[in-house]
């Protein structure tokens, strides 16, 4: 079949397939504040790996996944950033009250919600920084969707 005839080839991409590029480039500052994110992360993972018990394990492993998807350089990984970004504040607000309901309450586990804190504050500096207003980007990223979805009724109707 010609390349003219395929529906995959030599089209337009629409807006939900298509990377988003930011406004801006990114900076040594950028770089320096997604190091500092990592470096907590891998910190707070640590900890956690060295408490056993499969609860720690987990969450020892959950952000050790989180650290390597704030810098993976996958184009998915790239264009979704801000739902990673999204992701690890939930993931260490959830640690946190799951500490607070459940504890224990010695030393280390400060330490720890210390250094997430520290981590919820770096990544939101972060996600503003690179992402904008996240209600903002939310409306974008579901408008861009929406697109795609009838994008792809229009295209399988014809």
């Amino acid at each position: 079949m010609p390349a003219a005839e395929r529906p995959d080839i030599d089209q337009e991409v629409p807006p939900a397939m298509a990377i988003r590029q930011t406004s801006r480039s990114f900076t040594t500052v950028d770089a320096v504040i997604r190091v500092a994110i990592v470096a907590l992360v891998l910190g707070t993972a640590y900890i956690h790996s060295t408490l056993g018990g499969l609860l720690f394990t987990l969450n020892a492993a959950g952000y050790v996944v989180a650290a390597i998807a704030m810098i993976a350089p996958i184009v998915l990984a790239s264009r979704f950033r801000w739902a990673v970004r999204a992701g690890l504040i939930g993931y260490a607000l959830m640690t946190i009250v799951g500490w607070a309901i459940q504890g224990p309450y010695y030393s280390t586990a400060y330490l720890a919600k210390a250094i997430e804190l520290a981590l919820i504050a770096l990544v939101a500096i972060d996600f503003v920084r690179l992402d904008g207003n996240p209600v903002t980007l939310v409306r974008r990223e579901l408008a861009a969707g929406l697109a795609f979805l009838r994008a792809r009724r229009a295209g399988a109707a014809a």
